[in-house]
């Protein structure tokens, strides 16, 4: 056996709450430089008000990575990581740590197995409170990004909080929430994606007594959850990532910001970025889910008795 096994008793919604939080921190340290360079693929060639025109280019993951190293310095790799461990822990710790809780209220009195469209509509639910939620820190986070690659004086934002302040200065209130509609979308995609695919791979896994509850079990769930989710959600991701990134006025909402980007680069352009998104999210599945996993158990067994 590899890692805690299973408890006798379940843990708590509080604990499932506060164990996806910091699992989704854990998975946010490992994988954050992939994730700055799928956002830079995703925004470059983006035609830009006022138009500028940018000597970097990116070329593939570890193009980026190593250019951005080159020109930026290794920080650049984690720049909107504070952003990013804010928005993990309230964002995960309601869409992941919340959907067993969610599934259960959905699941009929009486009934022996959840169902698929239980399982489909508590991810949609948990996905969409979590967004709402947790947006302010997604749009500082994609911003900080971005900007990275533009030289000091150029950049918008000096810190994390005087980006939120800067932003709801000059955009408005509504200015961090920026894009929710189509991360919204997106989330509940992915959430469907990853926690669905992960529920059933690891039930099926199971019942089939290919494996154990452990470790190798979690890693190969949440290796599938990983692939399902990027395929589903690419699309959606590039808008939301370019909208976010948009300055003031430049697109009319995220429908306009679709068009132009299949007018610019056509469907090809929705899939900008895929590889890193699904290093990212296929690593990021596999440090969150086993890390879950075992953040679980560890609560339940330090829990007093």
């Amino acid at each position: 056996m590899v890692g805690l096994k299973p408890p006798e008793v379940p843990p708590t919604a509080a604990m499932k709450f506060v164990s996806a939080g910091m699992a989704g921190c854990i998975a946010d340290l490992c994988t954050f430089p992939l994730d700055t360079a799928k956002v830079r693929l995703q925004i470059q060639g983006e035609v830009r008000i006022p138009r500028t025109i940018s000597s970097v280019e990116y070329r593939g993951v570890l193009g980026t990575l190593s250019t951005m190293v080159r020109t930026e310095g290794a920080r650049s790799l984690y720049s909107g990581l504070a952003a990013g461990l804010q928005r993990q822990m309230s964002f995960a710790s309601i869409r992941i740590g919340l959907y067993d809780s969610v599934k259960q209220l959905y699941t009929p009195k009486g009934a022996e197995n959840t169902g698929m469209a239980t399982r489909l509509l508590a991810g949609c639910t948990t996905g969409a409170v979590a967004v709402a939620c947790a947006q302010p820190t997604d749009v500082v986070k994609v911003r900080f990004q971005a900007s990275g690659a533009l030289p000091d004086s150029a950049r918008r934002y000096s810190g994390t909080v005087d980006a939120y302040r800067t932003i709801a200065r000059e955009e408005g209130v509504r200015g961090l929430w920026r894009g929710t509609l189509p991360n919204i979308a997106r989330n509940a995609i992915i959430n469907c994606g990853e926690l669905v695919t992960y529920d059933l791979l690891k039930d099926a896994l199971l019942r089939a007594q290919l494996m154990t509850d452990n470790i190798p079990c979690h890693f190969v769930a949440a290796f599938g959850a990983g692939f399902c989710a990027t395929v589903v959600a690419s699309p959606v991701d590039v808008v939301k990532t370019r909208y976010m990134n948009a300055s003031p006025g430049q697109y009319r909402n995220a429908l306009s910001c679709l068009l132009a980007l299949l007018m610019q680069d056509g469907p090809a352009g929705l899939y900008k970025g895929f590889v890193p998104s699904f290093l990212r999210l296929g690593s990021w599945n596999v440090v969150m889910f086993v890390s879950y996993e075992q953040l679980q158990r560890l609560m339940v067994l330090a829990r007093p008795a």
